[in-house]
């Protein structure tokens, strides 16, 4: 048996139910052409309103150099929630607060560096504990002598 049974996890929240289940192997260790690699793990999502109404369901595959020792099913599907979670936070804001899709900055290093110094004003206004993100962008913007203070000048 490549994939053992699987395990599952339900939560409700913003009017929708969403089920995750996931299934890990090792059985694949050795045979794949991937370094470090350990397990590794199928994960369905499948969500529905509230009121049990199919809204979409997506399958995903992936592998980590976890061991199954240190990770099981129920940590690698928790590891995989919170990654989106953070990537969600993150690019959240730099898409709508920051309007970075819209940039018409496109060529050599501008790009990159201006990615930098936008997550570094993220970073800075959450170490503030800022609750809102554009209004902390708003005030900062505002003030010359506020946003040194966030640099420590």
């Amino acid at each position: 048996m490549i994939f053992p049974p699987w395990y599952k996890v339900t939560e409700k929240g913003h009017g929708r139910i969403e089920t995750r289940r996931i299934q890990v192997s090792q059985s694949l260790k050795g045979y794949i052409l991937f370094p470090y690699a350990e397990q590794v793990f199928r994960i369905e999502r499948t969500v529905h309103t509230t009121q049990g109404a199919f809204i979409r369901q997506e399958t995903v595959y992936g592998i980590t150099s976890l061991a199954a020792a240190r990770a099981g099913a129920a940590e690698i599907l928790d590891l995989n929630r919170r990654h989106w979670e953070i990537e969600n936070r993150l690019h959240w804001v730099r898409d709508v607060t920051f309007d970075e899709d819209r940039s018409n900055i496109r060529t050599k290093e501008g790009p990159r560096t201006m990615a930098t110094l936008r997550n570094l004003a993220i970073s800075l206004f959450r170490l503030r504990q800022y609750p809102n993100m554009a209004r902390a962008l708003r005030q900062n913007s505002w003030n010359a002598s506020r946003s040194l203070e966030l640099i420590g000048l």
